[in-house]
């Protein structure tokens, strides 16, 4: 159980920051309480009150919650004020503004061995931090999101190396780099350009790749109409640096691959064909907004601020969130059935491999 001593520290904390946006009102004198629960606490204000609450407020709350409770505590972002009502005949104090946390704070996973660790795993489950996983079976696409040298190729090289025993691969990699090089010791058809070849030959030889996806979704789903309890294997498909794919491409070209993007976001979930995408930015210029939509599990790495976070994250202000220092580092989200719908921070694996890529 959270102590009680937490309740009094937090009152203290909020009432000395809110003292000047709140016109001098506090809990002395009866304007507001809070109660400590187990996923978070709740702010109570007593109605009708002198001061507004909107998301201006729950702002101002977060900020000062956040500060005060970490590290012991670590608050959860959300996108605007969040209402839960009280179970309570008092009308004065039949709603409350709730702020999610988590015990302590993100912690990263340090792998010595790469290939053991992955060798030891079972099932679908993806370790993200030590407190924190994804099940590939409800995972949908993935997008991987940061700034060139923060860490996306180092993070790419882990989920690929797990996934390798989850899901049969197809990787596309502009670069010629990382990627590539894991996929031939591993024996993982990969797609990169050559020498004696246009930018938009390229792409559509990717295209052709996407286009054989789309086909076995197609397949896969006559199958489903006749046996909806099928299970089919995984399939991922991988595009490193998708921004350098879609910029300075023929058009006709770049619109095929934005298309077969789409229909694959779109239909691939109930056929286990999926996207794991990565780039230093996801804007309207890299994938399409119908292939965003779809994405749910979203990370962000490296610098984090309103600008870096505005399209894998549009509603997200940032500012509050505690961030570790160093490489790796960042936030994610995942959408599903059994992780908070928060946005957490992240750590990123570190780990050491025998394979030499890196």
């Amino acid at each position: 159980m959270i102590p009680f001593t937490t309740t009094q520290y937090l009152l203290q904390a909020l009432n000395m920051g809110l003292a000047s946006s709140m016109d001098g009102e506090s809990s002395y004198t009866n304007s507001f309480d809070i109660k400590i629960e187990e996923d978070g606490f709740l702010f109570i204000p007593r109605l009708p009150a002198g001061y507004l609450i909107d998301d201006s407020l729950y702002q101002k709350i977060f900020l000062i919650a956040s500060a005060a409770l970490y590290p012991r505590l670590t608050l959860l972002k959300q996108n605007s004020i969040y209402f839960v009502p009280l179970d309570t005949d008092d009308i004065h104090v039949q709603r409350g503004l709730f702020f999610p946390w988590k015990k302590g704070t993100s912690k990263r996973l340090i792998i010595p061995d790469l290939e053991s660790f992955v060798a030891s795993l079972s099932g679908t489950i993806i370790p993200i931090m030590e407190d924190f996983s994804i099940d590939y079976e409800k995972v949908t696409s993935m997008a991987i999101a940061g700034n060139s040298g923060s860490g996306k190729s180092y993070a790419l090289v882990y989920f690929l190396s797990v996934l390798n025993s989850i899901s049969d691969l197809v990787i596309c990699d502009p670069k010629y780099d990382l990627p590539s090089r894991w996929a031939r010791l591993n024996d993982i058809r990969v797609i990169h350009p050559n020498q004696n070849r246009s930018k938009s030959d390229f792409v559509s030889e990717i295209n052709e790749m996407l286009s054989e996806g789309l086909n076995l979704i197609y397949k896969r789903q006559a199958i489903l109409f006749d046996d909806p309890r099928h299970k089919f294997s995984h399939l991922t498909i991988v595009i490193d640096e998708v921004l350098a794919l879609s910029e300075g491409t023929n058009k006709s070209i770049k619109d095929s691959f934005f298309s077969l993007l789409s229909q694959i976001s779109l239909l691939g979930r109930a056929t286990k064909v999926h996207l794991l995408l990565v780039s230093q930015r996801f804007d309207y210029q890299s994938i399409p907004v119908s292939v965003r939509e779809q994405l749910n599990v979203l990370i962000q790495i490296g610098n984090i601020n309103s600008k870096t976070v505005q399209f894998l994250f549009p509603d997200l202000d940032p500012s509050g969130i505690v961030i570790p220092k160093g490489h790796g580092v960042g936030l994610i989200h995942v959408i599903d059935n059994e992780h908070p719908y928060q946005i957490l921070p992240l750590l990123l694996p570190t780990y050491h491999t025998a394979k030499e890529i890196l």
